[in-house]
């Protein structure tokens, strides 16, 4: 069991805050996370062959086992696409935080998001360093400052507190992340932070990070595109000074359960969120024959662009539902598939095992001019099922992204 926080709070043992050092025009761009005590570290990255120099820094840390100390992000700049330079530039920021740390430039993670192929200004950065690690603190307000500095095209803040009871200690995990374009399956331009004050090992923590990434961030879809530096990092401090958690231990479910509403949380609020979106899709597939099926055909239905300009036209055309099942290579009787649409205003049936049936046209234009809507999907074969969750495809996406850089 646990309960979610109305207002997020930091773990023990942590200090955190965000400013605006110039690495953007005006906002807050340089965000700083520190523990009093080494870290445990988990690390799952994108699948894109094209990595930020930032994303092959944090994987070489968090696969050889180093503990970390520190996160620090900017936003404004990828650090993407900027060769052996934004290499040297990445390992310099590290070495820069590491000594006014006071530990080696292993235990320094990097993050980076915004415009590829820009190097960074090293002279900014530098002085934002100067500027940021005194003031950490633990304050909300340093951690909605955090929160802020990492956005990019983000229109809100995604963060989130839970608190559970492990062995009678009272363990906080707090996630922050960003993203809103460039998000599909596999991981998308988004960064992920999940911090918590749990004991917990190090294999258990990488191994519980892996496994939820597959039901949450893997799940999600804003338009396809898979980014350069897409990172979520799982920090454990031990402060809570609860008996270790092992995969096994009594203590693991419990701490699995809050860890997995956590990150299922963030992926809901990056797709909310998506560029130019005005509505909120979630695909819950059953019936499938296996697990890999079930995730499969959820993704591929959310993902596919004729399907998200369907939704934002509030359009019950579920061929193009069926059209994207069909592309998904996986297996599924075209004659039993049933669909429904639903939300608040209703639940409705336009697919019925295989067979078109006649519904209300009006009634289904009111129950998809809603601004959250599930999609039904019931493939009656077999006792597996999935979810997935994106939006719509509007004019405005094509806004925000047709002058980014500018």
């Amino acid at each position: 069991m646990f309960e979610k926080l109305n207002t997020p709070i930091l773990p023990q043992g942590y200090k955190i805050n965000g400013i605006a050092c110039g690495l953007k025009k005006v906002k807050k761009d340089l965000a700083l996370l520190v523990s009093e005590n080494l870290c445990n570290s988990a690390g799952t990255y994108t699948t894109n062959k094209v990595k930020a120099a930032p994303v092959i820094w944090d994987q070489y840390l968090t696969e050889s086992k180093f503990k970390t100390k520190a996160i620090i992000v900017n936003s404004g700049n990828a650090n993407a696409c900027t060769s052996l330079q934004g290499e040297k530039d990445n390992e310099e920021i590290a070495s820069t935080l590491a000594t006014q740390l006071n530990c080696d430039k292993t235990n320094v993670l990097v993050c980076s998001t915004g415009v590829i192929g820009v190097p960074l200004d090293m002279g900014i950065y530098k002085k934002g360093i100067d500027l940021i690690t005194p003031s950490v603190d633990t304050t909300n307000e340093n951690l909605d400052n955090f929160s802020t500095a990492i956005l990019t095209t983000d229109t809100t803040k995604k963060i989130v507190s839970v608190k559970t009871l492990i062995d009678g200690k009272e363990v906080i995990i707090t996630g922050v992340a960003k993203g809103s374009g460039m998000i599909h399956p596999n991981m998308a331009t988004m960064l992920s932070f999940i911090f918590t004050d749990a004991n917990i090992d190090q294999a258990t923590l990488q191994s519980l990070l892996g496994n939820t990434i597959e039901d949450t961030y893997n799940m999600i879809s804003v338009d396809g595109d898979t980014s350069t530096n897409d990172t979520v990092l799982s920090l454990a401090n031990g402060s809570a000074n609860n008996t270790l958690i092992k995969k096994g231990s009594n203590s693991y479910e419990t701490f699995k359960e809050a860890f997995m509403y956590v990150n299922t949380y963030l992926a809901k609020e990056i797709v909310k969120d998506g560029e130019g979106a005005s509505k909120f899709i979630e695909v819950s597939l059953t019936g499938a024959k296996t697990q890999k099926d079930a995730k499969n055909i959820a993704r591929t239905v959310i993902s596919s662009s004729l399907v998200k300009a369907a939704f934002f036209g509030s359009d019950a055309n579920w061929g193009r539902i069926l059209c994207a099942m069909g592309y998904s290579d996986s297996s599924f009787d075209v004659d039993k598939v049933t669909i429904h649409f639903e939300s608040n205003k209703g639940k409705i049936c336009v697919v019925e095992n295989g067979q078109p049936i006649k519904f209300d046209e009006d009634k289904a234009k009111e129950i998809l001019l809603e601004k959250t809507i599930i999609v039904l999907i019931d493939l009656n074969d077999g006792s597996f099922s999935s979810k997935a969750w994106g939006c719509d495809l509007t004019y405005d996406y094509v806004k925000i992204n047709g002058d980014y850089r500018s």
